[in-house]
């Protein structure tokens, strides 16, 4: 039996999600922007994916402009919110230190243009302080990009204390909900953004499909040039399949939400309780209460994190070590580290994140497996430092 628990990295396709799309490229076949018959069933297609996707935000379909993901989303946000309030001087910009790198990249690909950066730092749970926000915000601040939820630990953000205090100032705020659209309620107007990013396949959707949630009024300029689609802001034929697939997503998730987001947080609850008593040096990173209910960070004392990993794998355990879409890097990482948490605990930490295939008894076994491979991890550091050390001291004596 293979377990996974990497859905904040991305989530199996619902079968009604997967049905719909091969019947969109079986049947809807026509471009939504002709006018005759096969145009307009596709766009009756991309018409009901805005209304689900508007209907899980609380907003409106007009408000919804379609993307290729969520890195594209927030591209759009930053940069097409940025260019558009230049030319009144406001050239400044303000993100979160533990933002996703599709904001913070963002943000150093804008510097290097000329627009000012600033991070807000973030307190030991990885929160950010509404009081560090009105520091450095100024009458030139464009936009302030803090993500909902993040997508290392889960921690949920104070997202409309600080947009009011964006507001305060004239500056628009955004906010990347990637990681918690599909498993917590959002009410945009208790939020008070103005602009919000998801991505379909966090959520049981397909990849390659998302979307900004865009309030009205507020004014973009396009960052990908071409025909008028998506109201002049996002060019380019629409994926009709993916976005049949984002629409029967997004309507699933609003059925489904207060089922999945109780039981995601009563099997996350056992999965801690269980192996905080059952591995000693193990500890939850983050806020263990103001979090998205699937997501546990946890440092294991004394083993690398990527050991960790592979052994999990090969005993059929699907985890992570952090954002997938930094895997491959040797760095660690951002997030922990603008914690302040030490090296080691950082270097030690793995992200496990529920979805809706998870069951109890799929909990319990990670809770009896994962103490032995700890232990046996633990040895095998003991041992190889053991070993460089005697080397060491032998390279000594000859010397």
């Amino acid at each position: 039996m293979r377990i996974y628990l990497d859905h904040n990295a991305t989530t199996p396709l619902a079968p009604s999600v997967a049905d719909a799309m091969a019947q969109a490229m079986r049947e809807d076949f026509g471009n939504p922007s002709s006018v005759h018959y096969f145009g307009q069933r596709a766009k009756r297609r991309v018409d009901d994916a805005r209304s689900a996707v508007a209907a899980l935000l609380g907003g409106t379909p007009a408000e919804v402009v379609f993307t290729s993901g969520g890195t594209e989303a927030d591209n759009l946000a930053l940069r097409g919110a940025a260019e558009a309030r230049a030319a009144s001087g406001r050239r400044h910009l303000i993100a979160s230190a533990v933002e996703h790198e599709a904001v913070l990249n963002t943000l150093k690909a804008l510097t290097r243009l000329g627009w000012r950066t600033t991070l807000l730092p973030v307190d030991a749970s990885g929160i950010v302080s509404p009081a560090a926000l009105a520091d450095v915000i100024d009458d030139e601040t464009a936009v302030v990009s803090v993500m909902h939820a993040n997508n290392e630990i889960g921690t949920l953000q104070p997202v409309t204390d600080l947009a009011a205090i964006a507001h305060e100032h004239g500056a628009l705020f955004h906010t990347d909900a990637v990681q918690s659209t599909g498993k917590l309620s959002i009410d945009l107007s208790a939020l008070g953004v103005d602009l919000l990013s998801l991505s379909g396949h966090k959520f049981n959707g397909p990849k390659g499909v998302g979307a900004l949630w865009i309030r009205r009024g507020v004014r973009l300029s396009a960052i990908q040039t071409g025909g008028r689609h998506e109201r002049n802001r996002r060019a380019g034929t629409e994926n009709v399949p993916a976005l049949a697939g984002l629409g029967v997503a997004a309507d699933l998730a609003s059925r489904t939400l207060s089922e999945h987001a109780s039981r995601f947080a009563t099997l996350r609850d056992r999965l801690e309780a269980g192996i905080l008593s059952g591995v000693s040096g193990a500890v939850v990173n983050g806020d263990c209460a103001r979090r998205v209910p699937n997501t546990s960070n946890i440092s294991f004392d004394g083993i690398e994190a990527e050991s960790l990993l592979i052994a999990l794998d090969l005993e059929g355990i699907a985890v992570s070590t952090g954002s997938a879409c930094s895997s491959g890097t040797l760095e660690p990482s951002h997030v922990l580290r603008a914690m302040g948490l030490p090296h080691q605990r950082v270097q030690s930490s793995i992200r496990f994140s529920l979805g809706a295939g998870n069951t109890v008894e799929q909990i319990d076994r990670v809770i009896i497996e994962l103490p032995a491979i700890v232990r046996r991890l633990r040895d095998l550091t003991r041992a190889s430092g053991r070993s460089a050390a005697a080397g060491m001291a032998a390279a000594r004596r000859d010397a």
